[in-house]
């Protein structure tokens, strides 16, 4: 993974986070925002302006990609990149917690 969109994503905002995680399966916005809001209890909702300006923002760097088209709706999913990036994040995620924990995290 490129130094620069390692800077740029790790560690990552949690909006971004779930968006890229829910891409692991094609999805449009409007669908992520439900899968979210699920995923969390209501905890987390993402707006329009954070999903849509999120979604261009890592289209134009390569993390997600255009899948199709349904309902005039664009359905996004990850690339290999955003799949290095997700990991990325998941694995910081989990040293976290472990430390939290008292664990020491073996990478």
């Amino acid at each position: 993974m490129e130094e620069k969109i390692k800077r740029i994503y790790v560690p990552m905002t949690e909006s971004g986070f779930y968006i890229l995680f829910c891409l692991q399966t094609p999805q449009h916005g409007y669908g992520i925002s439900q899968q979210v809001k699920r995923l969390t209890g209501g905890a987390v909702i993402i707006g329009a302006g954070t999903m849509y300006g999120t979604l261009s923002k890592m289209e134009k760097d390569g993390l997600i990609a255009f899948y199709s088209e349904m309902d005039k709706r664009k359905l996004y999913q990850i690339t290999a990149l955003g799949r290095e990036v997700l990991d990325a994040e998941l694995a910081r995620i989990e040293r976290l917690y472990k430390n939290s924990k008292g664990e020491e995290y073996d990478a």
